[in-house]
């Protein structure tokens, strides 16, 4: 059976983030290529700054994947900068926010995770808040570097493509983000919220593309309902 390709947008490397590399690069982490794989998908990288008109790019693909990283540039959903705000890429920004509009015209399966649930929001029309620790109302939900590794609960809507894919209403999720979505885009819905009230997952009305908050492919090794995300994309690509 011929693996479905998946397009993963990569983000960009700083000199130096290499050892021993003078220049920078491209780069996604391997869990997620790991996830990919084990749901029987081929992961492919797609690079930010490619000028391909986004339906071209994509025509070889059965889905599409993005992963996380730094902040949209907050520009794009009217607000100035918090001092909070780290690792910008606007090429990256750009590719992102037309190959999710390009996979919602042509229904092509996709998972957008973290940074990518941000993006998605904000392609739709939605906003960001762009510092949680600023806000009492919510709790911890880590730093983006990951060094904290933290978790919570997520609670997903009953029927949701989320709790359809996951086998499940209550997730024990991996977390490291400093931002969260506010006003939610147009034609996107709220399926997944942890305790605090922060909504953790959206999808679009139509079509299958589900945006989480948090990093199922840290835990999805070890834990099928954080694996099962991968393997619904996958599924959704054979079918």
């Amino acid at each position: 059976m011929t693996k479905p390709q998946v397009a993963v947008v990569a983000y960009h490397l700083a000199p130096g983030r290499v050892s021993s590399w003078q220049v920078g690069g491209f780069g996604v982490p391997e869990h997620y290529v790991h996830a990919v794989r084990r749901a029987g998908g081929r992961p492919t990288l797609v690079l930010p700054g490619d000028d391909t008109p986004s339906k071209e790019l994509l025509r070889p693909f059965g889905a599409l994947l993005l992963v996380g990283g730094g902040d949209v540039e907050p520009a794009r959903y009217g607000q100035e900068p918090h001092a909070s705000v780290y690792g910008v890429e606007a090429d990256r920004d750009v590719l992102e926010m037309e190959l999710l509009r390009e996979a919602d015209r042509s229904e092509m399966p996709t998972l957008a995770i973290c940074r990518g649930m941000q993006v998605m929001n904000v392609a739709f029309g939605g906003t960001l808040i762009q510092h949680l620790p600023d806000h009492d109302a919510y709790l911890s939900h880590g730093t983006p570097s990951g060094r904290d590794h933290l978790a919570h609960d997520v609670k997903a809507a009953p029927g949701s493509r989320l709790a359809e894919a996951a086998q499940a209403e209550v997730l024990t999720c991996s977390t490291h983000h400093h931002q969260g979505v506010d006003h939610v885009g147009e034609g996107l819905s709220p399926t997944g919220w942890s305790e605090d009230g922060l909504v953790e997952a959206v999808e679009r009305d139509g079509g299958w593309m589900l945006g989480v908050q948090w990093h199922p492919e840290d835990t999805a090794s070890e834990d099928a309902g954080q694996q099962a995300l991968f393997d619904a994309l996958v599924g959704q690509a054979r079918s």
